[in-house]
């Protein structure tokens, strides 16, 4: 999935990584004259590291000219390089497999760790050193496990004590599609992981060469015909031992290091595997798997901590743009009317929940969640004494209900997710139905994961004219004003919340942000009923209106009294506020109606043509 720029780069990277891969296998079996498992060595590493390993054999092994690979391998630190990629290129291939392994079976990252660690050991102890590695080493198989053991043991710690907290913070940080094996970030991860761990274990294997108890490079040419192994060199103080080898024999290393030395390097590179394996869990939740955070990518800044619970991170992750499935036109309007059809006297409305691509500006366009593919939902016009039905279908990629919010209605009809009703599950469908027996503005919204699914644009108008048309308060003309808060950022949309990393940064009135927001035509001496509807999610907005006061008439869907009735002009519409308030233009003029906090009247931080979000102008002639 395409979700960040960084994806593009890891295309290219992998591109890369390939034909570096594939030259590095070409050159290797057309020339370079070393012993089988070497070439493999290298083949390997540089499919984990890319470009990086080929700049490592052409620097450190590739022959130069013909006959000079022994002179020019010599160097102890190339020879360091040899024993490092021999330790890589098993190690790590067994880390590589047990963690898609254990991702695919939604193990918990530290059970993952631990695998990782086991699986990794046992391929390059068992197969690259004493496997691949026999007829070099002379002996049987068990001997050369017996004398591998503690080289591999001590290389295979420094290694992973780089790898795991690489891939540890990695994989349970921001982007965690990166725990995904089908994901591209996972093997990005991967080949950086390999990159530390082979940092971390190139200096131990350093040591273990010069002291004789590691292989480093090694040079194999076919002689009289025949292939021989040809070890040219046993490195010691990366002094060069011309012809000191053995031909078509066992190599036998000598081993120069003590047992203190070995204890301690041991003791220190255990160490240093335990804390990288134990530390980023102070910072990271450990006890989570692939399965459990499904491809979260929170949004920036946000506090990652190790008791952060899976479902917390999926509330706050950020919509995944695969999952679109509608791309509304640029100009689509949102609270559009939804006729419903009768049957047997019953109004009908059929609501469906699905994600969609919003426009809330010409350039700007969010990951939504919507009621019939539109921002704000449909909306439902009814009157007082209505029977209604309301079949709901849900297309969401998780489960969600809808509240009739300040409604009179039978309980199982209210639409709490848990407490009233089951959940319906995605794809699943429930039927809402009652008798409308109230007037007023009114609006619906989500009420399963709502700090999710409202910010992401779930709510719509619910207005229900009086029975009688006298007991509402008239006006020439009437605008809907339904607010909300939005979250975009590096392409991604995310719930905009009152927390760490989750404030807003865009602000709509009808799902579009100013100057697409509308512009309302009127004339001097005539009045307009402003319905606020507080379908926003976590903040209070001060509604103010230029060009005098208004009178306010309503609030939550009660009509006040005419001694209740006041003049303002400013109300603070708060999640779940709604106030009706009647203007009338004094004057001719552009007046604004706008948020009175000025952050809430930009986009993005940015004003356009005078403003944004929050905004929209009654225009007087």
């Amino acid at each position: 999935m395409i979700a960040f720029p960084y994806d593009y780069f890891l295309i290219v990277w992998f591109v890369l990584a390939l034909a570096s891969t594939a030259y590095v296998a070409f050159d290797q079996f057309n020339g370079n004259p070393e012993p089988t498992v070497m070439k493999w060595g290298f083949i390997l590493v540089t499919l984990y590291m890319g470009p990086f390993g080929l700049l490592l054999y052409v620097l450190a092994d590739k022959e130069p000219r013909p006959g000079e690979h022994e002179r020019f391998t010599s160097p102890l630190w190339k020879q360091g390089v040899g024993s490092t990629i021999h330790c890589v290129a098993g190690d790590a291939t067994g880390i590589i497999l047990a963690a898609v392994v254990t991702a695919l079976l939604g193990l918990p990252m530290w059970i993952d760790l631990i695998v990782e660690y086991v699986a990794g050991f046992s391929f390059g102890l068992f197969i690259f050193q004493s496997l691949f590695m026999k007829k070099m080493m002379g002996g049987t198989y068990w001997e050369n496990v017996r004398k591998s053991f503690m080289p591999e043991f001590i290389s295979m710690n420094a290694m992973m004590a780089g790898m795991a907290p690489t891939m540890s913070l990695l994989m349970m940080g921001r982007d965690m599609r990166a725990m995904d094996p089908l994901e591209l970030v996972f093997w990005g991860v991967m080949s950086l992981g390999v990159m530390v761990g082979f940092a971390t274990a190139y200096p131990f294997n350093v040591w273990m060469v010069k002291k004789k108890i590691k292989h480093g490079l090694m040079t194999a040419r076919a002689e009289s015909g025949a292939s021989h192994a040809h070890h040219d060199h046993e490195r010691h103080g990366g002094e060069d031992r011309k012809g000191g080898g053995h031909q078509g024999g066992g190599h036998e290393m000598g081993g120069e290091a003590t047992v203190p030395q070995l204890t301690a390097l041991a003791g220190v590179t255990s160490f240093l595997l335990i804390s990288g394996m134990v530390v980023p869990g102070f910072s990271v939740n450990l006890g989570l798997s692939a399965r459990d955070v499904d491809g979260a990518i929170m949004p920036p800044g946000m506090i990652n901590t190790f008791d952060l619970p899976e479902e917390a991170m999926k509330d706050m992750a950020a919509v995944r743009p695969r999952r679109v499935g509608y791309k509304a036109p640029p100009d689509a309007r949102g609270d559009r009317v939804l006729e419903p059809r009768i049957e047997d006297g019953v109004k009908v409305f059929d609501i469906e929940a699905s994600i969609i691509r919003w426009n809330i500006l010409p350039d700007v366009a969010v990951d939504a969640y919507a009621y019939n593919r539109q921002v704000p939902g449909p909306r439902l016009q009814l009157t007082e004494g209505d029977h209604v039905r309301i079949n709901f279908h849900n297309a969401l990629p998780e489960t969600t209900t809808v509240h009739w919010h300040g409604l009179i209605v039978p309980n199982e009809m209210d639409g709490p997710a848990e407490i009233t009703q089951k959940p319906v599950p995605p794809g699943g469908s429930y039927t809402y139905e009652f008798t409308v027996g109230q007037s007023g503005t009114y609006f619906y919204h989500s009420h399963d994961h709502p700090d999710r699914q409202q910010a992401l644009g779930l709510y719509g108008a619910l207005l229900i004219a009086p029975k009688n048309p006298d007991a509402e308060p008239k006006a020439d003309l009437e605008y809907v004003i339904q607010l909300q808060e939005w979250l975009k950022r590096e392409w991604l949309t995310y719930p905009a919340m009152l927390m760490e990393g989750a404030f807003p940064n865009y602000f709509t009135i009808n799902g579009k942000a100013y100057p697409a927001t509308d512009t309302i035509a009127m004339k001097v001496g005539q009045t307009i009923k402003l319905r606020f509807i507080g379908t926003n999610n976590n903040f209070v907005h001060p509604m103010h209106v230029h060009g005098g006061p208004f009178e306010v008439v309503a609030v939550d869907g009660v009509t006040l009294n005419d001694s209740a009735r006041y003049q303002a002009d400013t109300v603070n519409v708060g999640p779940g506020q709604r106030y009706d308030v009647i203007w009338k233009a004094r004057k001719p003029g552009k007046w604004l109606v706008h948020c009175h906090i000025p952050h809430h009247t930009a986009n993005n931080n940015v004003e356009q043509q005078g403003g944004g979000g929050l905004m929209l102008v009654l225009d007087v002639k």
